[in-house]
């Protein structure tokens, strides 16, 4: 017999790896007036990576700071205060996240380039790929991770921390930032909602959103990371029966998924897949009074805003990507052998999922300080 669904509590002290010995202090440095910051990942990832970039801002409080990132970045680039510019990342061979078209390499390089950053940061993890890449920005000086086989231009400074292999993601960056002489600024999530944003959502549902609502989130990037559809159909009609109204969300391409999910449900439900954008969705996020979803981006985007949200975690590094607040964001999961997953599509039973029952989701729900 399984043994029963997990709830997550996240290491309240940081896990920090240990700096590169005497490496001189960036922080305050006035000969820095450039900064490029390397983070090309989805939404999650980079949401983590805020505290981070707000001791960069701190310590370099008149430094011109640049988000290299993918293309989905450029929004939240514009919104977050530690950030001045955005520079779009064409993908790298190796790195999974955007497929790289090598012709516009010289391009993007040549951009960066021509920038003369006096200081690079590879915040995208341990190097082994990133760390050519960024030297290849020609930047002044370069900082960034290292693991035990990762290249680093050790010539150009000792300005390399050791990725660390356990923590939470937003403490393992921190790591580096701090071993720079850069003190940390909190460790919160930022997800910046505007009025425009709200406004938008308002004309989505024809002037208002229901009064009271709860988001339930089937989709994840990998089907490996998604919680079963029945299983989410089920917890949807529970939250119905309690008087919410419930709002089934996704990009584009979810639709399908999203359907299915609306189908399997005994009671109506808004199906807004493909409708909103990233910045509506959030202001839908903004307003709920409950999520429901994977561990996926949409978990960070409720954590940043403080919408409580109960989590399943299906094959993630739970101790990784937990929300830090695992009071009002719970999370879920089954302690089986495979954890973490590498694939994208489980090759056994799911185990993982199945572990996690309807029952344990609605209890989580019901310690929530919301009305249901």
């Amino acid at each position: 017999m399984a043994a029963p669904a997990t709830v997550a509590m996240p290491p309240r002290r940081p896990v920090a790896a240990p700096p590169v010995p005497s490496a001189p202090r960036l922080a305050g440095d006035p000969s820095i007036e450039r900064v490029a910051v390397f983070r090309a990942l989805m939404l999650g990832d980079m949401l983590c990576a805020v505290p981070a970039l707000r001791a960069l801002r701190a310590g370099l409080p008149d430094a011109e700071i640049t988000l290299i990132g993918l293309p989905w970045m450029r929004g939240l680039a514009e919104r977050l205060a530690p950030v001045d510019r955005f520079i779009e990342f064409p993908g790298y061979p190796g790195l999974p996240e955007r497929a790289c078209d090598v012709r516009v390499l010289p391009d993007f390089l040549a951009q960066v380039q021509d920038r003369r950053f006096d200081l690079a940061v590879q915040l995208h993890g341990s190097g082994r790929i990133a760390n050519p890449l960024v030297a290849s920005f020609g930047a002044r000086r370069i900082a960034g991770f290292r693991d035990e086989v990762a290249w680093w231009p050790q010539a150009n400074g000792p300005w390399f921390a050791r990725w660390p292999d356990e923590g939470h993601e937003i403490d393992r960056l921190l790591t580096l930032t701090t071993a720079l002489g850069f003190a940390p600024r909190g460790r919160e999530l930022e997800f910046p909602v505007h009025e425009a944003d709200r406004r938008e959502l308002r004309a989505l549902f024809d002037g208002a959103p229901p009064r009271r609502y709860a988001c339930v989130h089937a989709g994840s990037q990998l089907p490996s990371r998604r919680w079963g559809i029945e299983r989410f159909a089920a917890v949807a009609d529970a939250l119905a029966e309690r008087g919410l109204t419930v709002v089934l969300t996704g990009g584009e391409p979810e639709r399908e998924l999203v359907d299915a999910l609306a189908r399997a449900m005994r009671h109506p439900a808004l199906a807004l897949a493909g409708r909103t954008s990233l910045w509506t969705l959030g202001a839908l996020v903004e307003g709920a009074e409950l999520v429901v979803c994977n561990d996926t981006g949409l978990s960070h985007v409720a954590s940043a805003l403080a919408t409580p949200s109960v989590v399943v975690s299906c094959g993630a590094d739970v101790a990784r990507w937990a929300p830090l607040d695992a009071a009002l964001h719970p999370v879920l999961w089954q302690p089986v052998e495979c954890r973490p997953c590498a694939h994208a599509v489980c090759p056994t039973g799911h185990a993982c999922a199945s572990g996690v029952h309807v029952d344990q989701v609605l209890a989580a729900a019901r310690r929530l300080p919301v009305a249901c």
